[in-house]
């Protein structure tokens, strides 16, 4: 059965979500997320025209998502995603307030009825430890890998790569060999063909972690030029080429091609940590794993600098604060230390 809709409701949303992307510039990630609060707000009114828009919608709606359940798990909504949705729905509400034909309706003020009190925001917004791999059991995991085919040869310069770089997995789903310098050991992630976050350009030269990842990596790039005859528009890490072998569907190599996400990376990596009995860690870990490894090579603030600016961060304090994590034991240790 088709959704319920109403088409004045429809015009005026679309306007707000091309103001997202035009105006605003936000992604379509943004846009997307925007679009799911507002639906969820509109079918907790019954469809109603926004220009009946009244407080006691937004009270009403806070009440469900209190009480609404996440349709994977069964459990309740976290108060992160209650606030996010709040929050879009939010801005949506202030912008029809100047809107023509809406702000005789709406004010600016009504939008404040949105947000959470104050003890829910705290929680929404409280930053939690975060998980990651150690440098000992990325070592670990990378060793059990086999490497007998030319995926599984893959698989593990993949996981070797997360390691050199911290490069963001929909940044490595869309690199090409042209990208990669060998002789400098470092990587262009040009915003022209690769996926970096804000559409920024930046080098990174590889982290001084353990040789063995080198040496994977090194291999498996001479083996794409070498033995496959990559040129330098041929993805880096390619996907395997599908065809029908003894009446199966199966790979029968490697294509050039990059993959369209970085779904299938994030697979590889938590495959290779869960099959050597390690938790599932996802590629973006490795980010906390190098912040880690930052407390023992970098001396100087210069040297911290530099480190940052490797990991794709313009201001310092964006890597100390997400990327070297303190936990309470760890900074009594430090305090203490200190004499």
């Amino acid at each position: 059965m088709a959704r319920k809709f109403n088409e004045e409701n429809e015009r005026i949303k679309r306007r707000y979500l091309q103001y997202l992307r035009e105006a605003k510039r936000r992604d379509m990630a943004t846009v997307d997320k925007a679009t799911t609060a507002i639906l969820r707000f509109e079918k907790s009114t019954g469809y109603k025209s926004f220009k009946r828009f009244h407080i006691e919608q937004a009270v009403t709606f806070k009440n469900r998502l209190s009480n609404e359940k996440n349709t994977r798990t069964g459990a309740p909504l976290s108060k992160a995603t209650v606030d996010s949705t709040l929050r879009a729905v939010k801005a949506f509400i202030h912008w029809l307030a100047g809107q023509p034909g809406y702000k005789s309706r709406i004010s600016y003020a009504d939008a404040d009825y949105f947000n959470l009190n104050a003890k829910d925001a705290r929680i929404a917004h409280t930053a939690r430890e975060a998980i990651y791999p150690t440098p000992e059991q990325c070592r670990h995991a990378f060793s059990q890998m086999p490497s007998a085919t030319p995926l599984q040869r893959r698989d593990k310069a993949l996981f070797a790569f997360f390691l050199l770089t911290g490069a963001r997995d929909g940044a490595v789903a869309s690199l090409r060999l042209k990208h990669v310098d060998l002789v400098e050991n470092c990587v262009y992630q040009d915003a022209r063909d690769v996926k970096t976050k804000f559409a920024k350009s930046f080098t990174t030269w590889f982290f001084p972690v353990d040789d063995a990842y080198l040496q994977a990596f090194h291999d498996w790039v001479k083996y794409l030029r070498r033995d496959e005859l990559f040129g330098p528009d041929d993805a880096l890490f390619p996907k395997p080429k599908m065809g029908l072998q003894d009446g199966a569907f199966a790979a029968l190599g490697l294509s050039r091609d990059t993959y369209a996400n970085a779904g299938k990376l994030r697979t590889v990596i938590k495959h290779a940590f869960t099959n050597a009995g390690l938790p599932a860690f996802a590629p973006h870990s490795f980010r906390k794993t190098l912040g880690l490894l930052a407390n023992g090579y970098c001396k100087t603030p210069e040297q911290f600098k530099a480190w940052s600016m490797n990991l794709g961060h313009e201001n310092i304090a964006t890597t100390l604060s997400a990327y070297c994590p303190v936990s309470p034991s760890r900074q009594g240790e430090l305090i203490r230390g200190m004499v």
